[in-house]
């Protein structure tokens, strides 16, 4: 049976499994826009649009499906991330986004390039093509990771279902990717949304992907990445109507997070113990270091089933990460439509590296 059969058959068994109830993205409807509210005042009217496509019934939809015991803790490489990774580009198929791959929305990955057996992977990328005849050739990134560990080799419960680290991302991803599809026009710049394998394997899929960029990455004028947006439960308190952003102070980036996080009612702030330590374990490390000014977002650094079994999708405050997400998505549209790129904060003297590597992509 070929492979592409194997993982379409894997597919359906999966869906199967689950229940089509927990896959509403495949037949659903489209989302009427909601009224504004007194939380959007502020808002532009794009923004409007894409903040009233974004539900807590849609993301729960995708993380309960991600997570789900059928997809086996989609470790890296597994017949789980596979089905996994065929569930996200059956989204960018149906929102008709353009496939950014090197087969279709399919990047093929090389675990370990050093090894000539390394095993396979891949990273899923889709294209919201810009309507702007001179900034549609530039492109910002919308990321998360969608592997976990896969299965622990003992207990009574053996799967890490990783629903918030990082289903929680990766169904923001495609949440936010469906409200930005329903711009009219769409925004001057092009949007690459974009999730990653072999998070948890050591940033094997962003890493692979600098490698072996699928866009230009003297470009590529931001990235955003997603991380643990789902659960609020951290160890100091609740954490509601807020997000941490990495490298707070490295970019021009946060300030457009801070202000579409007021314009929704969404505290975005900096950890000061964890925020740049935080910088570089996550996937926009790699595009940092590319020059590319790059941070994760998430609620929570810490919370009570981090890498455990526990972390499940009935866990997460859907309505909580729907806000979040109407700020990201304000956020992005806002750099989408700037004639500005994103830049490095050069003052700022743990920016340095990034800074230099952005001066060495635009001599």
């Amino acid at each position: 049976m070929s492979s592409v059969a194997l993982r379409a058959a894997a597919l359906v068994t999966a869906f199967a499994v689950v229940g089509w109830a927990q896959a509403p993205h495949v037949m659903r409807r489209p989302v009427r826009p909601r009224a504004a509210t007194a939380e959007a005042a502020g808002l532009t009217p794009e923004m409007r649009v894409v903040v009233g496509h974004i539900t807590a019934n849609s993301l729960r939809g995708d993380v309960s499906f991600l997570a789900s015991d059928s997809l086996e803790g989609r470790d890296t490489p597994s017949r789980g991330l596979d089905i996994a990774g065929e569930y996200i580009a059956s989204q960018f198929r149906r929102l008709g986004l353009e496939p950014a791959g090197d087969d279709g929305y399919f990047q093929s990955v090389v675990i370990r390039p050093e090894d000539p057996d390394s095993p396979k992977s891949r990273n899923v990328a889709g294209i919201l093509r810009g309507s702007d005849p001179q900034l549609k050739d530039t492109y910002v990134m919308l990321s998360a990771h969608y592997d976990h560990l896969g299965l622990a080799e003992t207990g009574e419960d053996r799967i890490f279902n990783g629903a918030n680290d990082d289903a929680s991302g990766t169904a923001s991803v495609l949440e936010i990717a469906n409200a930005l599809v329903g711009l009219h026009p769409r925004p001057k710049r092009s949007v690459l949304f974009i999730l990653f394998c072999g998070e948890e394997k050591g940033l094997r899929g962003s890493l692979y992907y600098v490698a072996h960029p699928l866009v230009p990455l003297d470009k590529t004028v931001a990235d955003l990445n997603l991380e643990q947006i789902g659960r609020t439960d951290a160890p100091e308190g609740p954490h509601l109507k807020s997000a941490n952003v990495t490298g707070f102070d490295f970019s021009d980036m946060v300030p457009i997070l801070v202000d579409a996080g007021k314009r929704v009612g969404i505290a975005v702030s900096k950890d000061v113990q964890a925020g740049d330590k935080y910088f570089e374990l996550s996937d926009n490390a790699p595009i940092a270091k590319a020059g590319i000014p790059a941070h994760t977002l998430s609620v929570t650094y810490e919370f009570s089933d981090y890498h455990a079994v526990g972390d499940e999708w009935q866990k997460i405050d859907y309505d909580n990460m729907a806000k979040v997400d109407r700020m990201i998505a304000a956020a992005l549209t806002m750099v989408a439509n700037s004639d500005e790129p994103v830049h490095w904060n050069e003052k700022n003297s743990k920016a340095g590296a990034f800074v230099k590597a952005w001066k060495a992509r635009h001599p």
